[in-house]
């Protein structure tokens, strides 16, 4: 038997509409007395009030801003080291003296107005190191007092007096800088037999002199050479107690009146043995770099070791490989300059 009773279909849109917000689809007119319906709540009431506020009339609690004066930004600060330099006159040398530049050539070194050689051209990129960590690259920071530079080795004849002279030779030439060259190796000085200037000059004050008297005049201890852009600072007379010396504040102090009214100055330490004289680790607290010679095929490793351990307050320790006689680069400096024809 079948269910005749008809099936209950859901409410059409407009049937659902009248009865949510009270229309009659067929008659078209509202169903809901709107006269009957409660008012509406206070606080609905009191927003419509603020729309009709006037905009140019601020609420009495919103605060009012003032804009910030702009702050310019602060000039770049020079060079604390270099307002030093400038804020004294330089001291200027009381004795002269002439390289021996037959002397120079007969050991193999740098020698001043000859032709450009392969040893040269060997301390032309040492020394461009050196420059640009004091003087600072887009991709390099400054190196804190990097403009003093101390010659070390970690046993004796491994280079380091070399190294120290050849380097201050080729800085000498510089347009922006001068050279001093301190010997502060004061068991057995060797600067001024390397440079041939002994005659007459060996005799004279020096770095320890200047340490134990504070009084004694600076330009008596300098010697000025007949390069322009190089001076001289002998070792002195030897001292019992040169380690404290080294090691007292006025080492500091005399280090900075070498410096007074000479802001490009690079100052060039030729040190003791690391192993072999307590000076060296002393001396690497005056300095901001620290160039470590190592002999090939004679230095060992063991002592490079303990040598660089001894070092560490110098901030900033580079290698120098000094005696080679193969360059796995196939590097043959100084050839150049000498060929003729077409380059």
């Amino acid at each position: 038997m079948n269910d005749q009773r008809p099936v209950k279909r859901p409410p059409s849109l407009l049937e659902r509409a009248a009865d949510m917000f009270g229309l009659d689809p067929a008659k078209n007119a509202a169903t809901i007395d709107v006269s009957k319906l409660p008012p509406e709540p206070e606080k609905k009431a009191k927003k419509a009030k603020a729309k009709e506020a006037p905009a140019d009339v601020l609420p009495p609690e919103a605060p009012v801003v003032e804009a910030a004066p702009a702050v310019e930004p602060a000039p770049a600060k020079p060079s604390p080291r270099k307002e030093i330099a400038r804020a004294a006159p330089a001291i200027v040398p009381n004795r002269q003296g002439t390289i021996d530049r037959e002397r120079l050539a007969e050991r193999g070194m740098v020698v001043p107005g000859a032709p450009v050689t392969g040893i040269a051209e060997e301390y032309r990129i040492v020394k461009r190191e050196i420059i640009r960590n004091f003087a600072g690259t887009a991709n390099r920071p400054v190196v804190p007092r990097g403009h003093r530079v101390l010659i070390a080795s970690a046993n004796p004849g491994e280079g380091k007096t070399f190294t120290a002279v050849n380097l201050a030779l080729s800085l000498a030439v510089e347009a922006d800088h001068d050279v001093l060259l301190i010997d502060a190796d004061i068991a057995k000085p060797s600067v001024l037999e390397t440079l041939g200037l002994k005659e007459g000059l060996e005799n004279g004050p020096g770095l320890m002199d200047a340490l134990a008297d504070p009084h004694l005049a600076l330009g008596d201890c300098l010697i000025q050479t007949d390069i322009p852009g190089l001076k001289v600072m002998p070792a002195g007379a030897q001292h019992m107690h040169d380690t404290e010396l080294l090691a007292s504040a006025r080492t500091e102090t005399l280090l900075a009146q070498l410096e007074a009214g000479a802001p490009g100055r690079i100052v060039i330490l030729d040190s003791p043995p690391v192993l072999a004289a307590s000076p060296a680790a002393v001396l690497a607290g005056h300095v901001g770099q620290l160039i470590m010679v190592v002999r090939a095929d004679q230095t060992l490793e063991s002592a490079l070791r303990d040598a660089i351990g001894l070092m560490g307050a110098c901030p900033h320790i580079q290698l120098l490989l000094n005696g080679v006689k193969f360059s796995p680069g196939g590097r043959r400096f100084g050839t150049y300059y000498g060929q003729g024809g077409a380059s």
